[in-house]
């Protein structure tokens, strides 16, 4: 169940071109790191690291310059490494971690999801 905070950024996203991707109404995640990277950029925001507004113009923005540099077909589209290229930027710009430190804890983050995908194949 969501707080009002993340009830009020989730839906602040619908219905505009920053919209996450749903699946029969709810919010749809295809990998676990996605689902990792949306709840720590609520929850950065929530605790005051930076406004939700902040986030959601930096991902207007980071969309924009994805479909200026590609066609909208393109297959390499991915709504979550949009999402994850700007709570990237905003922990660095914040100082909440450092690049080396925020490259070791998204290697631990995919090695973690790698496992979850092997397990799960038979």
């Amino acid at each position: 169940m969501f707080t009002r905070f993340e009830h009020f950024a989730a839906s602040s996203l619908m219905g505009s071109e920053e919209s996450p991707p749903r699946k029969n109404g709810q919010l749809s995640f295809q990998r676990s790191w996605e689902q990792v990277a949306f709840a720590i950029a609520i929850a950065l925001s929530k605790k005051g690291h930076y406004e939700w507004e902040e986030f959601r113009q930096n991902l207007i923005s980071t969309i924009g310059e994805w479909e200026s540099d590609h066609d909208l077909a393109d297959p390499t589209w991915n709504y979550y490494q949009r999402w994850y290229t700007v709570l990237e930027k905003l922990v660095l710009e914040t100082g909440l971690v450092d690049k080396s430190e925020l490259d070791e804890k998204l290697i631990n983050l995919l090695s973690c999801e790698h496992l979850h995908d092997d397990s799960t194949e038979s």
